[in-house]
C-alpha cells in the first residue's frame, strides 16, 4: 500500500487511520490503495511519455516545407544569395525550402510579413544590411528590426562596387567626381530602394566628395542597374554578385569597390581608399532571421545547418566566385553584429540627414 501523493502524514499513521477491525474492511482499503498506486504509476508513465514525445517533436523539426522570404525582386543580390543557400538548407534539413519574393519599401514589406509570422521556424527571412538601416531611416515602422526578429545565422558579406555605363567617358573615381562637378545640370545616382545599402553608399559618397548628386530609388537592383545602362542615371553602387556578369560583358564599367581590400573577383578594380576617397569601407551582409520568440532548439538546428553549408568547400567557392566572403558564427554573434551595424548606420544617416517618411 502507498499513502496519497503529497500527504505529509507518515505511512504508519495513514495505515492506522484507514484500516478497520473487520475482515472485509481490511480488504477493501487494500484494494483501493493498490488501485491508487497503479493509477499514480500510470499517470507518471503518461507524463513521461508525453514529455518524450514533445522532445521528439522538437528534434524532428522540420516536419513540412519552409518559406524563405526575400524582400527584393528576383535577380538582385539578396535574391541570389537566398537561392544559393536554399539548396544546402533543404539538404541539411531534409525538407523543401521555397524562396518567396515580397519586394518593396527597402525590404520592409518582406520584413513585416516575417515579423508577423508564427515563430515556429517555418517562415524565415533572407535579409540584407537594410535591416540594420531601417530602424534609423524610417520614423515609423510596423515592426521593430531588433525586437521582432530572431537572428539565426550570418553567412556572407560583400562589398559594393561603383559602376557607370560602359559608354560614359570616365574611367576613374576622380574623373567621375570632376565630371559631376562640371555639369550644368544636377547629376543623379540610382539604388535598389530608399534606405538600401546602395542608397547609403551614394549619400556617403556625396558626403566624402562634396558632391550633391540626387538619389533616384528603384524597386530592386535589376531596374536600378538597367537605369544606369540606359543612361537614365549616371551611376550606382551595387554588390559584386549582381555586378559581376555585367562588368565582364562590358555593359558596366567598375570604378572602385567599397571594401578595405580589393575584391578577389575584381582584382584590377581599386578600393575607394586607393581611388582617393577615405572612410568608404562599406560591405553588405546576408543573413537568415526568423520571427521573435523562435524555440532555441530550432534556432540551433537552423544555425548548424547553415554553418555546415558555409563550411563546405564547394559552397565557399561559389561565394568567393560571386565576390562574397563566407561568414560563420552563432546566432548570438549575429545578434551582436546586427546591433553594431545598426549603431554605425545610425551615425551615417544622421550625418547625411537622410529620412524617409
Amino acid at each position: 500500500m502507498c499513502p496519497p501523493y503529497g500527504d505529509s502524514m507518515s505511512e504508519t499513521n495513514w495505515r492506522q487511520r484507514h484500516t478497520t477491525s473487520s475482515h472485509e474492511g481490511r480488504r477493501r482499503p487494500a484494494m483501493s490503495m493498490k488501485f491508487l498506486c497503479a493509477a499514480a504509476a500510470a499517470s507518471m508513465a503518461m507524463m513521461t511519455a508525453h514529455a518524450g514525445a514533445a522532445a521528439a517533436g522538437e528534434s524532428g523539426f522540420p516536419e513540412h516545407p519552409l518559406k524563405l522570404i526575400v524582400g527584393y525582386t528576383p535577380g538582385g543580390g539578396v535574391d541570389i544569395m537566398a537561392r544559393l543557400v536554399q539548396q544546402p538548407m533543404a539538404q541539411g534539413l531534409g525538407q523543401t525550402v521555397v524562396v518567396e519574393n515580397r519586394p518593396g519599401a527597402s525590404q520592409n514589406i518582406g520584413a513585416q510579413f516575417v515579423a508577423r509570422s508564427p515563430a515556429d521556424g517555418y517562415t524565415l527571412f533572407a535579409s540584407s544590411s537594410a535591416l540594420a538601416v531601417n530602424i534609423s531611416l524610417f520614423p515609423k515602422l510596423d515592426y521593430d528590426p531588433v525586437k521582432d526578429f530572431t537572428p539565426v545565422a550570418l553567412f556572407a558579406q560583400s562589398p559594393n562596387v561603383l559602376v557607370v555605363r560602359e559608354g560614359l567617358k570616365v574611367n576613374s573615381v576622380a574623373e567621375l567626381i570632376a565630371w559631376e562637378k562640371g555639369r550644368k545640370t544636377a547629376g543623379n545616382f540610382s539604388s535598389s530602394g530608399p534606405g538600401s545599402t546602395q542608397h547609403l553608399c551614394g549619400e556617403l559618397f556625396n558626403l566624402r566628395t562634396g558632391l550633391k548628386v540626387m538619389h533616384i530609388p528603384y524597386k530592386g537592383t535589376a531596374p536600378s542597374v538597367s537605369a544606369v545602362m540606359s543612361g537614365e542615371v549616371d551611376y550606382t553602387f551595387i554588390n559584386v554578385p549582381s555586378a559581376k556578369g555585367l562588368i565582364e560583358s562590358k555593359q558596366l564599367k567598375a570604378l572602385a569597390v567599397t571594401s578595405a581590400r580589393r575584391s578577389a573577383l575584381l582584382p584590377d578594380v581599386p578600393t575607394m581608399a586607393e581611388a582617393g576617397v577615405a572612410d568608404m569601407d562599406v560591405q553588405a551582409w546576408y543573413g537568415i532571421l526568423g520571427p521573435a520568440g523562435m524555440p532555441k532548439e530550432v534556432v540551433r538546428k537552423l544555425n548548424a545547418v547553415i554553418t555546415h553549408a558555409v563550411a563546405d568547400p564547394a559552397f565557399k567557392e561559389k561565394l568567393i566566385s560571386m565576390g562574397a566572403e563566407p561568414v560563420t558564427g552563432s546566432s548570438d554573434m549575429f545578434a551582436q553584429f546586427l546591433a553594431t551595424d545598426i549603431a554605425r548606420w545610425a551615425g551615417v544617416i544622421h550625418s547625411a540627414k537622410i529620412a524617409i517618411q
